[in-house]
């Protein structure tokens, strides 16, 4: 029962930015098309962009997918499925130091 309820948090912790980022793209789709809906209207003055509505949905989609483009290439990076531009960097060691 442990490793069910580990892997339901595991689903819960992918699902919610993937949402986060579908929000975002929905609120910066509605903005554009209300600006264009009214735009094309010629008996309407020229209306004003959504703004707070299109930068919020930009905030939520980029958060979103920062946060699974990130979590993919963690798990790339263990698989070693990566290619070299994206491994980690390995820290040189030190040389020994002589013993006298």
């Amino acid at each position: 029962m442990k490793l069910v309820i580990s892997r339901f948090i595991a689903i819960l912790i992918l699902v919610i930015p993937g949402l986060m980022a579908v929000t975002g793209f929905l609120f910066m789709k509605d903005a554009v098309f209300a600006f264009y809906s009214v735009h094309g209207d010629a008996s309407v003055a020229h209306p004003s962009f959504e703004w707070g509505h299109f930068l919020l949905g930009l905030l939520l989609f980029l958060v979103g997918m920062s946060f699974l483009g990130g979590w993919i290439l963690y798990r790339d990076r263990k698989r070693n499925y990566v290619g070299p531009r994206f491994k980690e960097k390995r820290k040189p060691k030190p040389p020994a130091q002589p013993t006298s």
